[in-house]
This record gives structure tokens, sequence and C-alpha cells, in this order.
């Protein structure tokens, strides 16, 4: 048999709304009386009803996750959003919270779906776990003053944006300085993302390590269309390249298995590093060497920065949390600085 509040009021001696307020912890209920009902919600075994005591509070106490739009096998396969969504999950539940997921094939129905949620108020706030210059969202939660944290770095608006991040320029830096210390010396950048803001940060980092050691940076090789496929040969042969740094694992495999196609060796004729450190980094030999942006991390503290907007009633105010990353080595990068002696 199921527990109600009537049941609490009637053992406890009290009226139903006086339980009601307990429940809120509302500040016109006693301590003693307080107390006293507890104890007997206790006994009785009653669970208040969330989703009531929400309503009375005017709180979804929910977070929203904003994936970008899943326009593509690369994406729908990113476990980068799986493992970011449980980091979040997490922090959420021992904070109180539960969470809902937007997500959509493009932004307009992305867009759309955020509205319902915030209109039908299923959420007190968003995390959004992309930057994409071509993005309406952000607008929308700046102009409906919605609280909300960026996984990433914004495009525009940074002083109205809270925002976790890695620093994406140390990390394109970081990994082209691992393969030019390793001998290489003609080495791309592949991407299959040219809107996303972790592209430019990355390959300015890239360009930026290549200019410092003196070397010649080439322009990005953006592998997006079938077409682009069947020219990577051609650019392999024109660059002679015995490395590349890949914008993540999961797309850093398809090159390696493009590259093999041709009949390129990997590490043998083309070293790869990749970012992410993701599961994908050992599913296939050779085991990538990438670099581990601590996903978990990002998800945690982000959480942390909108609930601390939600509890503080609070606007985002362009506060910037970086998060360290590492380089985990494995089997894709070859040490050539013997052949160049």
């Amino acid at each position: 048999m199921t527990v109600t509040v009537k049941d609490v009021a009637k053992k406890a001696g009290v009226a139903t709304s006086t339980v009601s307020r307990v429940i809120n912890d509302h500040p016109s209920i006693s301590a003693a009386t307080k107390k006293k009902v507890r104890k007997v919600m206790e006994e009785m075994g009653y669970v208040p009803n969330k989703a009531a005591q929400n309503l009375g509070k005017r709180t979804a106490n929910a977070i929203g996750v904003i994936l970008p739009p899943l326009d593509s096998k690369e994406r729908l396969g990113n476990p980068f959003y799986l493992e970011i969504i449980e980091a979040i999950n997490e922090e959420a539940h021992e904070n109180g919270m539960a969470t809902a997921i937007a997500s959509a094939r493009n932004f307009a129905n992305l867009l759309d779906n955020v509205q319902q949620m915030h209109l039908q108020k299923q959420v007190d706030g968003f995390i959004l776990l992309y930057s994409d210059r071509s993005d309406p969202i952000i607008d929308y939660l700046i102009q409906q003053a919605i609280p909300f944290t960026l996984i990433g770095q914004p495009y525009q608006n940074e002083e109205q944006v809270a925002y976790v991040d890695n620093d994406n320029q140390l990390l394109g830096k970081h990994a082209a300085d691992y393969l030019i210390k390793n001998g290489h010396q003609r080495i791309l950048f592949i991407t299959n993302t040219t809107e996303e803001l972790i592209y430019f940060e990355r390959y300015f980092g890239y360009q930026k390590a290549l200019i410092l050691a003196k070397l010649e940076p080439f322009p990005a090789v953006k592998l997006q269309q079938p077409e682009d496929y069947m020219h990577f040969e051609h650019i392999l042969h024109e660059t002679q390249a015995t490395a590349a740094v890949v914008i993540d694992d999961i797309f850093a495999l398809r090159v390696l298995q493009l590259a093999q196609f041709h009949g390129h060796q990997v590490p043998d004729d083309l070293s790869i590093i990749s970012f992410n450190n993701s599961i994908f980094t050992t599913l296939l030999h050779p085991y990538l060497t990438s670099i581990d942006i601590d996903i978990e991390e990002l998800g945690r503290r982000g959480t942390d920065s909108l609930i601390d907007q939600l509890h503080h009633k609070t606007a985002p105010n362009g506060m910037r949390i970086v998060i360290p990353h590492q380089l985990v080595e494995r089997e894709t990068v070859r040490n050539i600085s013997k052949q160049l002696i």
C-alpha cells in the first residue's frame, strides 16, 4: 500500500499543507514540527514525490545535456559523448539532480528541442558539449538568460559564457612537438571537421610547433567528402609526409586504414598521433598514440559550474576552467631520428 501525504499528516496530527512545506523545507515551519513530521515519514516509509516537490519549488531539479547535431557516423559513434554524459550524470546524481539529453540531426531541430525543454521547464539549465560557429543554441541561451556551461571554447561572447575546456592550441602543439622530437619534419594535420573550434585551435597549435621548429606547416588535409578520400594517396605522395596529427581517435582509425589501403604501413611509413585517448586507441593494432584530455574531469567540472550558477542564481560570466592533458605513448609513432643523421 502506498503511503500518501494525507497518511503522514493524519499520523503526525498536522495539516497536509504542513507536510508539503516540511518536504520543501519551508522556513515558515518550526524546527520541532519538521523533526516530528520527518520522523513519521521515516516510520511510515513515505517517499516524497520528486515531480510534485520540484513543481512546488518551480524547479525541474534536472540538467539538460546538448549534443551536437548527430549528422555523421563519426559523431554517432564517438565515445567522447558517451563518456562525458556518464561523468555528467554521475556528478549530477551526487548533487541530487537528474539529466536529460537534447539531440537532433540538424541545428534547427536541435534548437526546437532545447526551446521545448526550457519552456516546459523540464530542466533548470544546460551543458553544451560542443562549440560550432554555425550553432544558434548559445545565442538563444544568452538571450533567454538561461544558465548554461559550455564544454569547449565559445566562438564569441566569451565574457558571457562559463566554459570548461582543454587548452586545445597547446594540445595541437604538443602533438606536433612529439612528432618533431621523434625526427619527423614533414607532418600533416588531418581533420574531418572545419566548423568546430577544436579544429582551429588544434591546427593553430600544430602550425605554431612547426614554425618554431623552422619547419613548413602544410594546409590542413580535410577529409569530408568521398572525393577527398580519393585524393589522399596523391597528398601523401606530393607532401612526402612521414607523420600526421589527426583531429581525434575515431577519425584516426579511419586515416590509419586509408593509409594501409594505399600501401602505407603505420608507423613504418606514416606515424599518427591523435586526441581523446578513447576506447578506440586499443581496439586494433597498432595501438594509437593519443593525448588524454581527461573527459571525466571535463564532465565533472562542467556540471559543477552549472550547479554553482543554479544555486547562486548567477549568470555565466566568462569564467574559464582549463583541464590538463597527458600524452599516452603507444605504437603509431616511429622514431626516425637515426635516419636523418
